[in-house]
C-alpha cells in the first residue's frame, strides 16, 4: 500500500482510506455488521489505515460497530471521527462545552483512549470557528486527540481556524461528479499545507455503474432524496458513466477504480464507503492505476460535473 504524511501531523497514512458511514443503518439501505466488521478487517490486512466515522452515523452505531472491529487491532489503524451534528442530524453543535462533550461520547462508543484525527463536520454559523477550534485544541492537550481536520469548511474558514491550530486536514465531498472545492479550497489547502480527504468519491456510488434504475433504491436509502438521483437527472448521469465505461475499459479497470484513480491523481486522498469486502478489494486497485494528462484531459471532457446537486437544497 502506497502511504503519505497527513498534513500538519506526524501520521503516515494510507493513500486511500475507507468510509464506514454506509456499515450503519439509515444511510444505503440494508447492513450486516458481521459482514460490515469483515471488511474493516480486510482493509487492515490489505494496509488500509485510515478508517473514518462519525457519531451521527447510525446516531452511535456506527462508532461502536468501529470499535468491535478494532478490538485487538487498534495499532494498525488511524481513527478519525466527526462531531457537530446531533441524533438524527437534528443541530449542529460547535459550542466549545458540546465539543467536549461529544469527544467523551465518541470515545465511549469506540472503546478508545483517544482518536487520530478529529473534524469537525460541519460549521456552526453560530459560534466563532476559532471558539471551536480552540475548544478541540484542549482535546489535542488533554490527550483525548492527536490532530485536528475540518469537514465542508470554506476557505475563509479554514485560514482562521489553521490560526489558531495546525489543521491537519479537511473532508469535503469531490469525485468527478463535485468540483466546487477546485476554484479556492485545493489552492488554500495546497499553500497551508493542509491534506484534502475526498469523501464520496464515487458520488454515493453512482459512478460505479452498479446503480441503473431509481426503482433498486430501498425505501431506507438515502440517495432516493438526492437530487442527481432524481428525475431526468438520473438517466443523464447513467450516460456519462457509460461513457466513463469506455475509457476504463481501455484503462483495463473498473469505472470505479477509474474515478478514484483520478482523486488521487488531483492530489488529494479518498476515503471510498463501502461495507463489502468484494467492493473493497476492488477499490484498492485504484491506488496503482496511472493516469496520463492525456488520460485526465478525456476524462474531464466526459464527465466535467453531474446532472443535479449533492443535496436537495445546495447547487453542488
Amino acid at each position: 500500500m502506497k502511504t503519505q504524511k497527513l498534513g500538519h501531523s506526524e501520521l503516515v497514512v494510507s493513500s486511500i482510506g475507507l468510509g464506514a458511514m454506509g456499515m450503519s443503518p439509515g444511510i444505503y439501505g440494508t447492513i450486516n455488521d458481521e459482514e460490515s466488521i469483515q471488511t474493516i478487517h480486510r482493509a487492515l490486512d490489505l494496509g488500509v489505515t485510515l478508517l473514518d466515522t462519525a457519531d451521527t452515523y447510525g446516531n452511535g452505531h456506527n462508532e461502536e460497530l468501529l470499535g468491535k472491529a478494532l478490538k485487538g487491532r487498534r495499532e494498525q489503524a488511524i481513527v478519525a471521527t466527526k462531531f457537530t451534528f446531533g441524533p438524527n442530524w437534528e443541530f449542529i453543535g460547535g459550542h466549545p462545552d458540546y465539543v467536549k462533550t461529544a469527544i467523551d461520547e465518541s470515545l465511549r462508543r469506540l472503546g478508545l483512549d483517544y482518536v487520530d484525527l478529529y473534524y469537525q463536520h460541519r460549521v456552526d454559523p453560530n459560534v466563532p470557528i476559532e471558539e471551536t477550534v480552540g475548544a478541540m485544541a484542549d482535546l489535542v492537550k488533554a490527550g483525548k486527540v492527536r490532530y485536528l481536520g475540518l469537514s465542508e469548511a470554506d476557505a475563509s474558514t479554514i485560514r482562521r481556524a489553521h490560526a489558531v491550530h495546525p489543521i491537519s486536514a479537511l473532508q469535503t465531498e469531490y469525485s468527478l461528479w463535485s468540483r466546487d472545492v477546485e476554484e479556492e479550497i485545493l489552492p488554500a489547502l495546497k499553500e497551508l499545507g493542509i491534506t484534502f480527504v475526498a469523501y464520496s468519491p464515487l458520488s454515493r456510488g453512482f459512478i460505479t455503474g452498479e446503480i441503473r434504475n431509481y426503482e433498486d433504491f430501498k425505501a431506507d436509502d438515502m440517495r432516493r432524496f438526492l437530487p442527481r438521483f432524481q428525475g431526468e437527472n438520473f438517466q443523464k448521469n447513467v450516460d456519462i458513466v457509460d461513457k466513463l465505461g469506455e475509457i476504463a475499459k481501455e484503462k483495463n479497470c473498473t469505472v470505479a477504480q477509474l474515478a478514484i484513480a483520478w482523486t488521487i491523481a488531483k492530489g488529494t486522498l479518498p476515503i471510498p464507503g463501502t461495507k463489502r469486502r468484494k467492493y473493497l478489494e476492488e477499490n484498492v486497485e485504484a491506488v496503482d492505476i496511472q493516469l496520463t494528462a492525456e488520460d485526465l484531459v478525456r476524462i474531464d471532457a466526459v464527465s466535467p460535473n453531474a446532472y443535479g446537486g449533492r443535496y436537495p437544497d445546495r447547487e453542488s
